[in-house]
């Protein structure tokens, strides 16, 4: 990809997030657009943002969950950076998000890790588990700038995996032995996501590339292959791919989390 043509795209891309206009689907222009060219205008936005003043706190990965893969027509998970500026922490449990700029805001419920430690690629979950001090539950909130959530895999990932904030819950600190437990709970804990009360979808946490732990395997292994984006770091935070579909919501609704037997508190959330 020449750089006046990466340089175009991540001003339009970057002009959809700010102002919530809507954009055509850059696959429908030019089907030659692929993956790694996305990550060249992922790259150039996550540079100018950081001129901006933004400042990375962590990573998203984006579609972990296999079974949504056909109805967003992606074949694959995808990451983009997390940001002070799209991080919402909610230490106790309950927050607001306002949906102002959102174009087609949809809600996502994850298992967000937050690492000790440097992540080795290609691990089984306890070795995963070792490099996280802590686990919390997490709301992704996703934006979609191509009208009716149509895209194709390049698409998400140059508009930085529709990624428009992260909402994070109480943080549960890990010792050795919970991290046994978790290694083993984390593939088969049920979720419950609830709108105003009532439920919406359950989802186990195996639909995440068969557990979130390994979904944060996975993470590493992509990044080895971006030489623009740096490895996973100490001190970051990861969100690791939603247990449910992607949720339509509005302004005036109050969204909950129940994470079952995983020994993690909930979120409740109120759109605005």
């Amino acid at each position: 990809m020449n750089f006046a043509r990466r340089d175009a795209l991540a001003t339009r891309l970057l002009a959809a997030f700010d102002e919530g206009a809507p954009l055509a689907p850059i696959t429908a222009d030019d089907p030659s657009f692929d993956v790694a060219a996305a990550y060249e205008v992922l790259a150039e936005i996550d540079r100018r943002r950081r001129e901006r003043g933004w400042q990375a706190v962590g990573r998203k990965i984006g579609f972990t969950n296999r079974g949504l893969w056909a109805r967003y027509d992606v074949d694959r998970p995808m990451c983009a950076q997390v940001w002070r500026e799209t991080l919402v922490d909610a230490p106790s449990g309950a927050a607001s998000f306002a949906l102002d700029r959102a174009r087609e805001p949809r809600i996502e419920p994850e298992v967000v890790f937050g690492l000790r430690r440097a992540l080795p690629s290609g691990a089984d979950a306890r070795t995963v588990l070792a490099a996280v001090e802590w686990i919390a539950p997490g709301f992704e909130i996703v934006d979609s700038p191509f009208p009716g959530w149509k895209f194709r895999a390049p698409d998400c990932t140059a508009a930085f995996g529709l990624h428009r904030a992260l909402v994070v819950g109480p943080r549960l600190a890990l010792d050795e032995r919970r991290r046994d437990e978790f290694a083993t709970r984390l593939p088969s804990f049920v979720l419950t996501l609830r709108r105003d009360g009532a439920p919406v979808e359950e989802g186990v946490g195996r639909n995440v590339l068969d557990s979130p732990a390994l979904a944060l395997g996975h993470l590493a292994q992509l990044l080895a292959t971006q030489r623009a984006m740096p490895p996973l770091a100490a001190g970051e935070l990861v969100t690791t791919g939603t247990l449910t579909d992607a949720w339509p919501v509005r302004a005036g609704e109050t969204w909950t989390s129940d994470y079952d037997d995983l020994g993690v508190a909930g979120i409740s959330l109120r759109f605005s």
